[in-house]
């Protein structure tokens, strides 16, 4: 058995690609011969529910709340890696653990990083972990689309391998059935302006459905900016078919998608978007945002779904082209089916990353035991990290006590809730 710790955050509004790729890969390994652990850095509380997942999945989890500074954070991370030492360590998306995979590797453990978005973010991660001090630098960098791929190969790294592995969804036995002269629209992803663009999406369903006779529209999802997507339904909205229905939890959104027939994504960057590989799965039609990263290998205008330059008219097109152009959403149902079908699989993702485990493992050769130093030495605070790299300087103290008023608050209305089921 090959023996990979993963690091993730969550919390207990949790909602994401990312999350939801990782609940689904990491018991599919167990078949593979790979034994997964995952070490959880939590917000607001001390679970969440991708960690209580895992958990029902028995999957080996270690939790901790947040801590205030990135060395504290690096510090339990390494002790955790020195109790269980790992033959591979994927870091992920947590800086700290990126910054914990130097000593990792100085052990023998090789480590690995995932490119999960086109954002600064990723870029930041690019530049600290591959192309930046060499003592620092991952063994392998796994990106998510070809667009994430090609921009770091242009860059030419010099020590970490990179590999392309897409994510990958089940596919269901029987596609979505259309009800003749209905569009069922759906949106499914983070309620947020930043990225997402939600309130420009929330505007342009209640344009849609307004305008074109037979239209509905749902959207599935939570996040930081819900309040502004209810305000929209509660005027703009009124009186017409769009609902917010709020978290959906993974497991259960391919039976929503079921009864959808048009998933919109009309984000400003993406890296390979599950929502969309999900609907696509499904038979249900996407109509897109045209971005670089994701979008182009999954969706082509015309053959697989409708790509759009616009939130307003050019989106407004081409629903109207989707409920009446005979045979046209057919057509692009079936063939977004085949493709996802073919090169998105679930099963076909899980092997890819068995296989970089198994090989990184059998060339890693014997494992030492991690030597955790009194006082961690780190590069400066990369801007585009810094969110996710809090230092003793730059974390007030006000900052401090509201984060740990706000694990408190959690904690105690988890208990409460649970007493009152009870």
């Amino acid at each position: 058995m090959t023996q990979v710790t993963f690091c993730a955050y969550d919390k207990p509004d949790s909602l994401g690609g990312p999350l939801t790729w990782l609940v689904q890969l990491l018991p599919a390994l167990q078949k593979h011969g790979i034994e997964p652990r995952c070490l959880f850095l939590t917000h607001w509380g001390d679970t969440g529910p991708y960690l209580e997942k895992l958990r029902k999945e028995r999957i080996p989890c270690a939790q901790a709340a947040c801590h205030d500074h990135s060395r504290d954070r690096i510090q339990w991370i390494l002790e955790k890696l020195r109790q269980n030492p790992p033959d591979v360590f994927v870091p992920n998306l947590v800086v700290a653990g990126y910054y914990a995979g130097r000593w990792a590797r100085e052990a023998g453990i090789p480590t690995i990083g995932v490119l999960h978005s086109d954002d600064a973010f990723y870029r930041g991660i690019q530049d600290e972990f591959v192309f930046g001090r060499k003592d620092f630098r991952l063994t392998a960098l796994v990106c998510v689309s070809r667009e994430l791929d090609n921009q770091v190969m242009a860059r030419r790294p010099e020590a970490t391998e990179i590999q392309l592995i897409p994510y990958g969804v089940h596919i269901p036995p029987i596609g979505v059935e259309r009800i003749p002269g209905r569009l069922r629209l759906a949106y499914v992803g983070r309620l947020a302006e930043e990225q997402k663009r939600i309130s420009d999406l929330t505007h342009a369903l209640c344009q849609v459905v307004r305008k074109i006779p037979g239209t509905e529209a749902v959207l599935y999802g939570d996040g930081p900016d819900r309040a502004a997507v209810e305000g929209i339904l509660a005027t703009e909205g009124k009186g017409l078919p769009v609902t917010l229905a709020g978290r959906v939890a993974s497991e259960q959104m391919q039976s929503r998608l079921l009864q959808c027939d048009v998933l919109v994504l009309l984000s400003d960057y993406e890296g390979l978007p599950i929502a969309v590989l999900e609907a696509m799965a499904c038979g249900v039609v996407p109509v897109v945002m045209c971005m670089r990263s994701g979008i182009p290998e999954l969706v082509e205008d015309g053959l697989t779904g409708l790509v759009v330059n616009d939130r307003e008219e050019g989106f407004l097109q081409a629903i109207e082209r989707l409920q009446n152009e005979a045979g046209l959403w057919e057509r692009l149902s079936q063939a977004g089916r085949t493709r996802v079908e073919a090169e998105y699989s679930h099963e076909s993702n899980v092997d890819r990353w068995a296989k970089l485990f198994h090989r990184l493992h059998a060339q890693a050769g014997d494992k030492r035991v991690i030597q955790i130093p009194r006082k961690l030495t780190l590069p400066a605070v990369n801007p585009a990290l810094a969110s996710a790299d809090p230092r003793p300087a730059g974390v007030p103290l006000a900052l401090r006590l509201y984060r740990r008023g706000r694990m408190c608050v959690g904690r105690v209305r988890r208990r409460i809730m649970g007493r009152l089921i009870s």
